[in-house]
């Protein structure tokens, strides 16, 4: 262990030494011009704005390598007028019959060739939007805060594309209404844009990315200036309607057991031009897809599930927690899917000067199965960021659920990101818990503390970190997988180019970690290698071996496995991925726990026979023999196929059917969707469950066929009204 010590502590110095660089010459800014005569979305470039635009280009890689020219020319233009945004790319394609691009809908599109806009609307290195694009106008969009980049946000925007001889074009339209940024003018944005050629494996920038600080987007952008435009302050309102019926298995047939009609509105008003508040009555939380299956038989921990539902979303890139990359036990401290049934809600999100942002959310929720019928908890959470040089920042959280008779949980504490140089940051948190159940008359108090040291260039990622959580350490309104733990870790990746057009990059990682658990006070380990291969086509191999042990119910078991994964873009409308691992496994299982071994495969396969039909299959399987009696005590297989019909960007029909063999159920999953723009939709699903098996008396048996247990049918429209 002092040897371990040795090693980290020499990497860390020489490392932050090396990380001491000067910074590129910065370029000149961006000009956006001022147009009288709004561009036509059209994909053809021939508006006034665009002829007077300056042309921006000399794009050069990050993605497999730094600093190459782009293997196809691309070309940018900004303008704008008082009320929106333009930006418009041409991109060059040598092989135009090579492009890939698909109608698909909404945010599905990075596997096809792309364009992106990463915006820093305050141009103080805090954030981005990230707006994506496909050759033939699909969107995509995101936003990036402290790390942390939330894919489910969805941007107001417009746009068009179209495939030519030359290549593909684009043509963007922001409203300045969908944008947060500064009430004083003139707006200076800073801006990084991106480009993606599927085929090649290629990603490249403009700005250039520094080599010498690696793929970190919010330090690197370039900057334009923005004068008179509207300063607006916000206000929509959306009101929606859902109907549902479902129907369950009662005496030999199905019965309709539950019949709804729900009527909601939220309304979002902007206090400033930056500072949103959100409030909801009767609020429409459905999902429109189920969660995808996953494996949720023996697990440590609960089965994690991403959030959906659409009031939650906004802000939520800035829920994320300093020093606690990598796997952390305590994965967020906000997991909103804890509110399972809320009645109403609101909420406040932005910035109040030019250094603080806030997220908060307020809400009641329903309980069920307690302890009587009508109880609610409510919800208060605040996160607060103040931002520091360059994108670093120091924050802080509250998080409390109070039931209404007795009990509660409140956590509170700090975190932050502080930028040592150009390539190397400090992450750190520590949590406070306090938790009182409603039967229990003494209080559990715990704490989470984490920090971690990350170095990032074209020539290697460090990451040198630790953690402790304490036994008692509880959040109801977060996920943690493991408490009672003290844990140190190291993650070294030298990045390698070999001179040959076959392997365009290699990626050997080690990662060093020993955690003592503190309810046995005994120590386990995770020592791992791996190696991938990065390739033209998408393409990607991987080897791994493992050698590592966990605590469990006080023993000490083996989790040495190894590994294969692959994956490969074969030609324009097949896809495939595919992963391997054997070794041991531990039964989780606190009246039995014992040693064995296993496997875990999967297959992923992605067809697009044509532009607008979109075939995907995946296959999940593993199994677990005793060591004792090399006997196997389960297997567990899931098959999805997942089908969907995209007429144009805004109507698609779908169908997905799921194969449990553990649990003995097909599951159908049937919706036509219709989006004109975020939050002005029309959905309409219908989905069985069929199983085999059923409950006699106290023992679970088996059909010899499928029976269908439950059906439900729902309707759901809303109508973004935007003032």
């Amino acid at each position: 262990m002092r040897s371990l010590i040795r090693v980290i502590g020499a990497v860390f110095i020489s490392t932050l030494i090396l990380s001491f660089v000067q910074a590129a010459e910065p370029i000149e800014p961006f000009k956006a011009v001022k147009t009288d005569t709004e561009p036509v979305l059209d994909g053809i470039l021939d508006d006034p704005a665009w002829k007077n635009a300056q042309v921006i280009s000399g794009f050069k890689t990050w993605y497999p390598d730094f600093e190459k020219d782009m293997s196809e020319r691309t070309e940018v233009y900004i303008a704008y007028d008082r009320e929106n945004l333009y930006f418009a790319f041409k991109c060059y394609d040598s092989e135009p019959e090579k492009i890939k691009s698909s109608v698909n809908s909404r945010d599905n599109i990075r596997s096809d060739d792309w364009m992106g806009i990463n915006l820093d609307t305050f141009n103080d290195h805090q954030s981005l939007y990230c707006l994506y694009v496909n050759p033939v106008g699909i969107q995509q969009d995101s936003k990036y805060s402290g790390g942390n980049e939330d894919m489910s946000v969805d941007v107001v925007w417009y746009s068009q594309g179209r495939i030519d001889d030359e290549g593909y074009t684009v043509e963007i339209k922001v409203p300045f209404k969908s944008l947060r940024y500064p009430d004083s003018m003139p707006v200076k944005m800073g801006v990084i844009f991106e480009r993606s050629i599927n085929r090649r494996s290629e990603i490249g920038t403009y700005p250039p990315l520094d080599p010498e600080q690696g793929a970190n987007f919010l330090t690197q952008t370039n900057y334009f200036e923005l004068r008179d435009i509207r300063e607006y302050k916000l206000f929509e309102l959306l009101p929606g309607v859902t109907h549902s019926r479902n129907s369950a298995l009662s005496g030999g047939k199905l019965s309709s057991d539950d019949t709804d009609t729900e009527v909601s509105l939220t309304a979002k008003y902007g206090l400033t031009s930056n500072l949103i508040l959100d409030g909801t009555i009767n609020p429409d939380f459905s999902q429109i897809e189920a969660d995808a299956g996953q494996v949720d038989f023996n697990l440590r921990s609960a089965v994690y599930y991403e959030e959906k539902r659409p009031f939650f979303l906004e802000g939520r890139e800035e829920f994320g927690i300093g020093g606690n990359a990598y796997w952390p036990p305590l994965r967020s401290i906000i997991y909103t899917r804890k509110i399972e049934n809320p009645v109403a809600g609101m909420k406040l999100t932005g910035r109040i000067g030019q250094k603080n942002t806030i997220s908060s959310i307020y809400a009641v929720d329903e309980l069920a199965d307690y302890k009587n019928e009508g109880d609610k908890a409510h919800f208060g959470i605040l996160r607060y960021k103040r931002a520091m040089k360059s994108d670093g920042y120091i924050g802080g959280y509250y998080t409390g659920r109070e039931l209404e008779e007795d009990g509660h949980n409140r956590v509170m504490g700090t975190d932050g990101m502080i930028r040592l140089t150009q390539a190397s940051v400090i992450g750190f948190h520590g949590f406070y818990s306090n938790n009182r159940e409603y039967d229990a008359k003494t209080k559990d108090d715990g704490y989470s503390l984490g920090a971690q040291y990350t170095f990032s260039s074209r020539k290697m990622m460090l990451a040198i970190g630790g953690k402790e959580i304490s036994e008692d350490f509880i959040t109801k309104t977060g996920y943690i997988s493991r408490t009672g733990i003290s844990r140190g870790y190291m993650i070294y990746t030298p990045m390698i180019y070999p001179k040959n057009s076959i392997i365009r990059k290699i990626e050997p990682q080690f990662l060093i970690s020993y955690t003592n658990d503190k309810f046995d006070n005994k120590t386990e380990s995770w020592n791992n290698f791996n190696l991938t291969f990065i390739m033209p086509k998408r393409t990607s191999i991987s080897f791994s071996a493992n050698y590592s042990t966990e605590v469990f119910a006080g023993e000490i078991f083996d989790r040495h496995h190894g590994s294969l994964g692959a994956s490969r873009q074969f030609t324009k409308e097949y896809f495939m991925r595919v992963g391997y691992k054997f070794g041991k496994k531990i039964r989780f299982d606190y009246s039995d726990p014992h040693q064995g071994y296993g496997t875990d495969a999967s297959l992923y396969i992605n067809y697009l026979p044509s532009a607008n039909f979109h075939f995907s299959m995946s296959w999940t399987y593993t199994d677990f023999y005793d060591d004792r009696s090399d006997e196997k005590e389960y297997d567990y297989t899931i098959v999805t196929s997942r089908n969907t019909y995209q007429l144009n960007k805004y109507l698609f029909f779908r169908g997905i059917v799921e194969y449990n063999s553990f649990r003995k159920e097909v599951m159908t999953d049937l919706l036509t969707s219709f989006t004109y723009i975020p939050g002005t939709v029309i959905h309409l699903g219908f989905g069985s469950l069929y199983n085999k098996n059923y409950l006699d008396g106290n023992n679970y048996r088996t059909r010899d066929v499928y029976i269908e247990t439950k059906r439900g049918l729902f309707f759901k429209t809303s109508y973004l009204w935007r003032f």
